[in-house]
């Protein structure tokens, strides 16, 4: 059997930049184990396998697979997909996109070219202990610590701290199923706050760019600057900007992506 097979680096208007996913669709859904192969194979932080809801709608069903484990939820293979989608589909303006656990997404791709994604709001709270393993997995000892459903948000004082930090992915591990952001107010007049994300508990090392813990990262933000438009920068090697917008019980991530690569695989 032969697939088509898109990679789309997001976050970026240029490529080898942002972060890059997988997008493979379906007329009907392969098996777990299939899909979960295909992606330990792409070895990509995510691959997005979709199949559409109604022949002659703009609904799709998505899940999102890391090289380990089928993720909840990816923004930046959304917008990856959403891509692919508008890029098949040059008369479609918005489309949805149905993920068990975050429900219905809209997707609209903007007149400035970037793709505007409507996710729930995921704010965290603030935890007043500590995890041990959390402490002494991150070189500088958070002092300020909140969390959501998805993960660890560790705030700091400087750039130079997110930038500089080392980690214990061994001990971050034991976080499971929970992640870890690290983050700071920008120092760059260009962008608002900047973060990275480790994710060792669910399928690797440090992620490129990661939207859907900007749906916890806005909120955050937009509460401690007193603005609910931000511009936010993730300073991984590759690096990639996310524009959000925090409205109510939802936040709006928009994004650039370009084409990578297409091309066909045989399972």
């Amino acid at each position: 059997m032969q697939l088509e097979i898109n990679v789309i680096d997001a976050f970026t208007d240029t490529v080898f930049k942002g972060n890059s996913a997988a997008v493979i669709i379906t007329d009907y859904w392969l098996s777990d184990e299939l899909m979960q192969s295909i992606a330990m194979e792409n070895n990509l932080s995510e691959t997005a396998f979709l199949v559409k809801q109604d022949l002659d709608g703009d609904t799709y069903h998505i899940r999102w697979f890391s090289p380990l484990t089928e993720i909840d939820f990816c923004g930046h293979a959304t917008l990856a997909s959403a891509f692919v989608l508008f890029k098949k589909n040059p008369t479609l303006t918005a489309i949805k996109l149905f993920a068990k656990a975050v429900g219905m997404l809209t997707v609209v791709q903007t007149d400035t070219g970037k793709i505007q994604m409507d996710f729930p709001n995921k704010k965290p709270e603030k935890v007043d202990v500590i995890p041990d393993s959390l402490s002494t997995g991150l070189s500088i000892s958070p002092v300020e610590v909140y969390r959501n459903s998805q993960a660890y948000f560790v705030i700091y004082p400087s750039e130079a701290d997110v930038l500089s930090i080392v980690r214990d992915n061994e001990k971050l591990k034991q976080l499971a199923p929970f992640n870890v952001v690290v983050t700071c107010k920008s120092e760059n007049n260009h962008y608002d706050f900047i973060s990275r994300y480790f994710w060792p508990a669910n399928g690797g090392d440090e992620d490129p760019v990661t939207g859907s813990a900007h749906t916890g990262l806005a909120p955050l933000w937009a509460a401690r600057l007193g603005k609910n438009e931000l511009i936010a920068y993730q300073a991984s090697a590759r690096g990639g900007v996310l524009d959000c917008v925090v409205a109510g019980d939802r936040v709006f991530i928009s994004g650039h992506a370009v084409q990578y690569l297409t091309g066909f695989i045989t399972v």
